[in-house]
């Protein structure tokens, strides 16, 4: 019964949504404004994705700081492969925006818009 409600509760704020979001819609219906729509929120998801890569690499980096310093203070438990490898995939998440936006230069041409995703923003 609980599994029920849930269905239908969730079913409800769906269409809730749904009615709400194309109720505020002030643009024309149509392929056009279902092509902006998923280009603004593909911005977005860039967006996301170029910070949590900062943020990733960022962490990896200080996650081999302190696995340096464990294998300092027990080299027979750390291994020094670990830190080292953990501080390779930090740098690589670190460039990876870059890398990403100078490939999309490359390949399209400078200027261009690669896919019509801006989200690669430096900081």
């Amino acid at each position: 019964m609980k599994k029920v409600t849930m269905a239908v509760l969730s079913l409800a704020c769906m269409a809730v949504g749904t009615v709400a979001l194309a109720a505020g819609s002030t643009t024309p219906s149509g392929i056009a404004s279902v092509a902006t729509t998923a280009t603004s929120n593909l911005r977005a998801v860039a967006q996301l994705i170029t910070a949590a890569s900062y943020v990733a690499g960022m962490a990896f980096a200080v996650g081999a700081i302190v696995k340096f310093k464990a294998h300092k203070d027990n080299p027979s438990q750390i291994p020094i492969g670990t830190p080292i490898a953990l501080l390779f995939v930090g740098a690589a998440l670190i460039f990876a925006p870059s890398v990403f936006n100078v490939a999309g230069s490359t390949l399209f041409g400078p200027g261009k818009t690669k896919g019509g995703i801006s989200g690669i923003a430096s900081f």
